[in-house]
């Protein structure tokens, strides 16, 4: 009797995956609760157990496909293939296998909706100048998610220097979270929500910070950061960037941010423009800082300089408040 396993609503509101990795090959004889499948969704990467014993008769869904709720992704414990499953000769799985195409995802164009050659290339990669490597797992979600936030948002950003004399380098990005909480309180607008044809002040204060991987920029979210300490969202940052780099952050720790903050370290430029991390409407950087020449009591002394921005969705934040919102950061970090 064969088992149907179609891909699992993961909750959260989810309701598609990408199939990152299958750790089973057609053929094989697995167990129950063995490992079957990884699926990308949100950014993370989770692991299917199978649902069944027997032998893996068809993996229908191939590496790469993006595939809604409900998609069945493979046949375990009958060779025979579901009626819905297009069919093709040897050569074209022989084919569709060299190009890495998984024949349950293409319309067959046959006799019978047969899959031919013609579709499996049609459907392979394409020829032609320079490598080509497909858009996969997070770098796909930073894809969609950038072109969105950049489609709807109208973004503007405004810049101004900071004295981080005072501040401990060694605590800089807890002590920036800290200082964009505290001012949050006072300009509510920054941690809100437009839906629809309201905005939705949010009362809690999860801070997504993002963090460069290799796999790419992800933004896990320290939550409740208003009722931690510096230490606490010390601790709390390095266990979520350690968590990021090694590819085991859960979906729910990478999403419901208020508010992001974002800084790129020793690669940091004079200044950059971040996106709004959607659907927030606020990101704060922080910039390359360094000993510079400033002017103080007229005098010329030398401080530790660096510039913060605040980019901004124009469309709930006015211009005046966001540049009042980092001026009130600012000195905060200046009186530390």
């Amino acid at each position: 009797m064969a088992y149907e396993f179609k891909l699992p609503d993961l909750g959260e509101g989810l309701t598609e995956g990408e199939i990152a990795r299958w750790l089973v090959a057609e053929g094989d004889e697995i167990s129950e609760d063995q490992p079957l499948v990884e699926i990308a969704t949100d950014k993370t990467t989770v692991e299917i157990p199978s649902p069944a014993a027997g032998k893996v008769a068809q993996i229908l869904v191939g590496e790469g496909e993006v595939v809604p709720v409900g998609t069945l992704l493979v046949v375990i414990g009958s060779d025979e293939a579901p009626r819905a499953v297009p069919q093709a000769t040897p050569v074209v799985r022989r084919i569709a296998k060299e190009l890495g195409v998984a024949l349950g995802s293409l319309r067959g164009t046959g006799p019978g909706g047969r899959i031919t050659e013609s579709d499996v290339r049609t459907a392979g990669p394409r020829t032609g100048e320079g490598r080509r490597e497909p858009i996969r797992g997070v770098r796909r979600q930073i894809v969609e998610h950038l072109a969105r936030a950049h489609r709807e948002v109208p973004a503007v950003t405004y810049v101004e220097e900071c004295d981080f004399s005072r501040v401990d380098m060694s605590l800089l990005l807890p002590t920036v979270l800290r200082a964009s909480v505290l001012s949050l309180r006072e300009f509510p607008e920054l941690n809100a929500r437009l839906e629809g044809d309201e905005i939705v002040y949010l009362e809690r204060y999860d801070i997504g910070v993002a963090v460069q991987t290799d796999e790419g920029l992800l933004v896990p979210v320290v939550r409740s950061a208003d009722t931690l300490t510096i230490e606490e969202l010390r601790d709390e940052v390095d266990r979520l960037a350690e968590g990021a780099r090694g590819g085991t952050l859960t979906p729910d720790q990478l999403r419901g941010s208020t508010f992001t903050v974002t800084s790129a370290g020793k690669l940091s430029g004079l200044i950059v423009t971040p996106l709004v991390n959607f659907p927030e409407v606020g990101i704060l950087g922080v910039h390359r800082i360094a000993p510079r020449p400033v002017v103080r009591d007229d005098q010329v002394v030398v401080r530790r300089m660096g510039n913060l921005s605040v980019t901004f969705d124009h469309r709930v934040v006015d211009g005046a408040r966001a540049a009042a919102f980092t001026l009130d950061v600012i000195a905060r970090l200046e009186s530390e």
